[in-house]
Formats: structure tokens, C-alpha cells, sequence
């Protein structure tokens, strides 16, 4: 079976709604690598977006899984609860970066652990306001993707979201918002549109995913703990994308001094299971009446197990310096490239572990989409999946797996300079 036969399958089949990046179909996957349905190999700088950062099928993983699926797949937590849910939540509440006694409540996807946490908010406040940032991903479902501060593709012709959110710009230099002009926008907002006393939450990536990795500086994280303490609003970080590793820490709020209240996860949490979950001060996530909270495949059995084993792997393997090593590797290759008049332009290289992202902009130095959609294009070509992002969408992103090993860490990151049109 060939990739196009199976795209012209796809294109019959599947929602036109649902896009995909490429038209290449997996036939395998092993740690950081992937073969495609012609046997094609290609090494995977993408992870899933951010999804695999113990790599395609590690064996621990595997083992953990296979092990559960003899046991039994699905009970539905909410009518017979299993072990596995409860030792994942025990070990998710010792991890997080939460004051005081911790609690965890699992889900299936990043979007339901969002709406969840607004819902855990909503309950614990008595209030219904929600702000969050200019640039902010939390998912495509229809409260998530109001929070969402990007309008094309995922608000684009889906209708209004429900009332009471509101967006902040998000601190950036590159677009020339500090974190003053946030904050003055944040005073704004509590003058002219809602009250603090009427705001539930205030939810934020400490690294943005898709807006472009851009770190939330420790200026506004402190000061958003400041208002949230002042006003009683409960402060939620958004993990999805940033955490289990990915950059250094096992959470990227960690970078900060900061403590949130609540902590959404996702993505890596399972090894590529689905499981999401949110982590938050046992007397917030109390607050929510029983009943309120969970979901028919809510915390499935397996993908606990698998969660556990991917927790195992990333203290046993050391993955949190891991992240460091690669991610100071990933730089000095870029940074070189960076250097190098030939190719594209390459500019603001940033993020924190191996969460590293840079722009392609174009001469006079503007965002340059076309130019990064063609690089990502040519590094497929060569054998290398990356993956564009950015409110201008010329972002390119580095989400390889922290398990790979270094010869093909370089391989990949030669495909990227010859994609890019560098010396290698």
C-alpha cells in the first residue's frame, strides 16, 4: 500500500476538518525513529507534538501496558475503581509543584483536563470568569478552544465561545509586548470588562506550545501568583505541552518560583497512551461534587500503567538532565546555523531544556511562513519530521524524544541544516 493511495483512501474517508501535516502513513515506529508504508525511514523530530518523550514504544512502557491489557482494559473508574488510577494519582501529587496536600483527577485528552480545571475552578470560586493569553493553546474542544488565543485554524468559523473569557496579550519581544504591557492590559481588563472578584481563573502555559515556545518570564508569573492570592482566583499552569521533562524539569513551571494552584497534563504523560489529568491543591480539587467529575474512559487502565512505567523511565534513565544535554546540543548546532549567511534566515532562538524553537523570517527580518512551511517540507524529504508553529505559523519546533540516541540526534539535526540550506 502506498502513501497515495492511502491519502486518496483518507480523502474519502475522513472529516476534510481533521488536517494532517504530510502525506506519509506509519507502518512502524521504534524510539526516535518512524518507517512509512513504502519502507521509508525517517527520524522523528516531532514526538507526536510533544507526546513522546520516552520515545516511540519503550519497553518499559510496552511491558507496563501489556501487562495491564491481561488483566482487564475498562471498568469505568466511576463504577469500579482500580489500583493503577489511584498509585498514578499518589505519584502525580508527590511530583507537582503544589503547596500543601495535592490531588489528582484523570481524563483522556489535554482539552478535557482544561475544562476540567476551569470546572474545578469555577467550583472552588463561585465564579465564572476566565483569562488567559494572546498566543495560548488549551485544545479544540469548545471551552478550550475559546481559551485558545488563536483564531485561524481552530475559531475559524466554529462560532462565538461562551461568555466570560478573556485573552491578555502574552509577553514576546519579538512582537514587542513586555511584560509591563501585559499587565497593564491585565488592569485594563479588571477596569473596563470584568471585576476580579467576578474571575474564576487565570490559566497560562509557562511555555507556550503552539504560539511558538515563547517562556513566560518570572515577572509575570510572579505577579499573577500576586493578583491570584489577592483576589482569590485560582492560578492554573498549563503542562500539557511542556511537561514530563520535555524541558529539563519535570514540570516547566519549575523554572520559575512560582507555585500554581492547578496543573494540567497530557501529551508525554502516558508514552503515547491517551491520559490527561489535573493536579491541584487537595482543598481546591475537593471542592467539585462527586459526580461532577470523570468520563467513560476517564483514566483508563492501561494508559495508568503506562503512565507509571513513563515516570519509572524518566528517573531511572536521568531524562530531566538528558533533556538539558540534547537540548544545549540542539542549540550550539542552531546557533551555528544561525551564523551562516547561506540558507534561510534563522532568528530568536529560544526555549528552555528540549523545548527549542526558532523563526524563519525573511530579509527585512518579517515572519516568513512560506519559507518555514518549505523547510519543513524539504526536511521530510530528506528524512526528518519537524513540525511549524507561531501565531505567524514560521516557527520551527524541536520536540525530538529525550531518549534518542546521539548519532541520530546529529543525523537529524544535519537533515535540519541541509533543510534549511546551511553548511553542515
Amino acid at each position: 500500500m502506498t502513501n497515495n493511495e492511502l491519502i486518496s483512501r483518507r480523502d474519502a474517508a475522513v472529516a476534510r476538518g481533521l488536517a494532517s501535516a504530510y502525506p506519509v502513513f506509519v507502518a512502524r515506529a521504534e524510539n526516535a525513529r518512524i518507517w512509512d508504508m513504502e519502507g521509508k525511514a525517517f527520524i522523528d523530530f516531532a514526538g507526536g507534538i510533544a507526546v513522546l518523550n520516552t520515545g516511540h514504544r519503550h519497553p518499559k512502557v510496552l511491558a507496563a501496558a501489556r501487562a495491564q491489557l491481561d488483566a482487564y482494559t475498562h471498568t469505568a473508574f466511576q463504577i469500579l475503581p482500580y489500583e493503577p488510577y489511584v498509585a498514578l494519582a499518589e505519584r502525580l501529587n508527590a511530583l507537582a509543584p503544589i503547596d500543601g496536600p495535592a490531588k489528582s483527577v484523570l481524563f483522556s485528552t489535554g482539552a478535557e483536563a482544561v475544562e476540567n480545571a476551569i470546572k474545578i475552578a469555577r467550583a472552588a470560586t463561585g465564579r465564572a470568569g476566565v483569562i488567559a493569553f494572546t498566543g495560548g493553546f488549551h485544545g479544540r474542544t469548545h471551552l478550550a478552544m475559546s481559551l485558545t488565543g488563536k483564531v485561524s485554524p481552530y475559531r475559524d468559523r466554529l462560532g462565538l465561545g461562551p461568555a466570560g473569557i478573556f485573552h491578555v496579550p502574552f509577553p514576546c519581544e519579538p512582537d514587542g509586548v513586555s511584560v509591563d504591557d501585559s499587565l497593564n492590559a491585565l488592569a485594563r481588563l479588571f477596569r473596563a470588562d470584568i471585576a476580579p472578584a467576578d474571575v474564576a481563573a487565570i490559566i497560562i502555559e509557562p511555555v507556550q506550545g503552539e504560539g511558538g515556545f515563547h517562556s513566560a518570564p518570572e515577572a509575570l508569573l510572579t505577579a499573577l501568583r500576586e493578583l491570584a492570592d489577592t483576589h482569590g482566583i485560582v492560578l492554573i499552569a498549563d503542562e500539557i505541552q511542556s511537561g514530563f521533562g520535555r524541558t529539563g524539569k519535570m514540570f516547566a513551571i519549575e523554572h520559575s518560583s512560582i507555585k500554581p494552584d492547578l496543573i494540567t497534563v497530557a501529551k508525554s504523560l502516558a508514552g503515547g497512551f491517551p491520559l490527561s489529568g489535573v493536579i491541584g491543591r487537595a482543598n481546591l480539587m475537593d471542592q467539585a461534587s462527586p459526580g461532577s467529575l470523570g468520563g467513560t474512559y476517564a483514566g483508563n487502565p492501561v494508559a495508568c500503567a503506562a503512565a507509571l512505567a513513563v515516570l519509572d523511565a524518566i528517573e531511572e534513565e536521568g531524562l530531566l538532565k538528558r533533556a538539558n544535554l540534547i537540548g544545549a546540543r540542539i542549540r550550539e548546532r542552531l546557533e551555528a546555523f544561525a551564523r551562516s549567511e547561506a540558507g534561510v534566515r534563522i532568528d530568536a532562538l529560544r526555549g528552555p531544556g528540549a523545548m527549542i524553537a526558532f523563526d524563519i523570517v525573511d530579509a527585512e527580518g518579517r515572519p516568513d511562513a512560506a519559507a518555514a512551511k518549505t523547510v519543513a517540507q524539504i526536511a521530510l524529504d530528506l528524512g526528518l519530521v519537524i513540525l511549524t508553529c507561531g501565531i505567524f505559523g514560521n516557527t520551527i519546533r524541536v520536540l525530538v524524544p529525550l531518549t534518542v540516541p546521539d548519532d541520530q540526534l546529529e543525523d537529524g539535526l544535519s537533515r535540519l541544516g541541509t533543510a534549511l540550506g546551511k553548511e553542515n
